[in-house]
């Protein structure tokens, strides 16, 4: 199963290609997407993006995972998120929310099982 392409961004809206939904901030993953609330797990752009946010993308077995952390690179992601990632031996990539669309495309082009949580405002 593939990872989905992200088919638009803009402020505030994502599309993920094969889905009907539009989400603020979304979770993506091989064969499927979802949004990413953050009440769930009771983040905010500081300290920002918790390993809480990350499980469920990673327990569908991606290498890596991309993170989007704003379009204006508010959305912390701290050494402890990232050790986290590395610690389950997946590359991690942190990134401003465009070019971590771009980068996330690319590797699911080139059939990488690829994962990724993508923050669209701020």
């Amino acid at each position: 199963m593939s990872s989905p392409e992200i088919a638009s961004l803009s402020w505030g809206q994502m599309k993920v290609k094969g889905c009907s939904t539009t989400y603020k901030d979304c979770k993506v993953w091989p064969g499927g997407s979802r949004t990413w609330d953050w009440r769930e797990t009771g983040t905010n752009h500081s300290p920002g993006v918790q390993p809480a946010d990350l499980e469920e993308v990673i327990k569908k077995g991606v290498k890596t995972v991309v993170i989007g952390c704003g379009m204006s690179e508010a959305l912390q992601v701290p050494a402890s998120t990232v050790d986290y990632l590395k610690k389950n031996g997946i590359d991690v990539l942190v990134l401003q929310t465009e070019k971590a669309v771009a980068e996330y495309n690319a590797l699911a082009a080139q059939g990488v099982r690829v994962g990724g949580v993508f923050h669209s405002t701020c």
